[in-house]
């Protein structure tokens, strides 16, 4: 497993000499997996893990491998859960260890960009993780993936509040990219101005991300906030043709979730819980006579809503 906060590793390059929060998780959770006992669980139960005592390290690498089944995973991070909710301390610091890849990464790309303190960040993204262990649900699928967006809200949380924050040099902040004005950027960073520039609200960057970023279902990532699938679709394709309008400068008006009239659709009869089709633009050469044409979006505009309304996967 490569060293995902091996950038945090030395205090040497913090100015404050400060100890970052991953660091610290890395280093406890290595020596819980050390030595002759280290953490483990009974690997007999799971599909695909071998019939022994399996130490945490190692059932971290076995869950993230591609080939590993889902309900081996969550059946996994139950067991793990289950035993820091009752018994706390070395646990806890186990689930945080497992999750260390995705808590790095989210970290790191939340605060790659943002006026933020990195260290608030990844000790927010954290803190985040730890409190969704106490809370999330067991009983539905993707856990690991539910821990994490929870952790991604609560770093966004804090990028967020310093983007709304003074900004004492406009013009070194304006170089350091803004989606309404370039448009482009990576689907996070997308997501995170969106919601500081008051186009999207947590919630919607919450279900645009689980469901285009990640491999939630909707009808997943509705059952665990106790909503309807249908009305989980309605929010995002909402929330998606908002963010087009944004990212492309057209009027929201030009921005349709609803389907264009030569694509066939099913029968709400027979498909009452399925998805309203993606947002797309309408095309200016196919507006009615009389309505005024207005120039196509930028093709480099269009890049993060591909990637977000259902382009390729920039991670899993």
């Amino acid at each position: 497993m490569p060293d995902d906060v091996g950038v945090f590793a030395s205090t040497g390059g913090d100015p404050h000499g400060r100890v970052w929060p991953l660091t610290t998780v890395r280093d406890c959770f290595a020596l819980l997996v050390a030595g002759p006992e280290p953490l483990a669980v009974d690997g007999s139960p799971f599909l695909g893990l071998p019939d022994r005592l399996v130490p945490l390290d190692e059932l971290r690498d076995r869950l993230m491998a591609s080939r590993c089944p889902q309900s081996t995973r969550d059946t996994a991070w139950a067991l793990v859960i289950r035993r820091s909710r009752e018994h706390g301390s070395a646990w806890t610091v186990g689930c945080a260890g497992m999750a260390l890849p995705a808590l790095a990464s989210v970290a790191g790309r939340l605060s790659r960009y943002s006026a933020a303190d990195p260290f608030d960040v990844h000790a927010e993204v954290l803190a985040g993780f730890l409190a969704a262990v106490t809370t999330a649900r067991l009983d539905l699928p993707r856990i690991m993936v539910r821990l994490r967006w929870a952790a991604y809200r609560a770093g966004l949380a804090v990028v967020t509040q310093a983007r709304e924050g003074p900004r004492p040099d406009s013009d070194l902040f304006d170089a350091r990219g803004h989606v309404g004005e370039s448009g482009t950027g990576h689907p996070d960073l997308v997501l995170v101005r969106a919601v500081a520039d008051g186009v999207l609200t947590p919630a919607e960057v919450d279900l645009i991300g689980a469901t285009r970023l990640d491999r939630v279902t909707v009808a997943a990532w509705a059952a665990d906030r106790g909503t309807s699938a249908r009305a989980a679709y309605v929010l995002r394709s909402r929330a998606e043709a908002r963010l087009v309008a944004h990212l492309t400068g057209l009027d929201a008006s030009l921005v349709s979730s609803r389907p264009a009239k030569a694509q066939p659709i099913a029968s709400p009869a027979n498909n009452a819980t399925g998805p309203p089709a993606r947002p797309h633009l309408v095309s200016p050469s196919a507006s009615a006579p009389g309505t005024v044409s207005h120039p196509a979006a930028p093709r480099d505009a269009l890049s993060p809503v591909t990637t977000l309304l259902g382009g390729p996967r920039p991670w899993v």
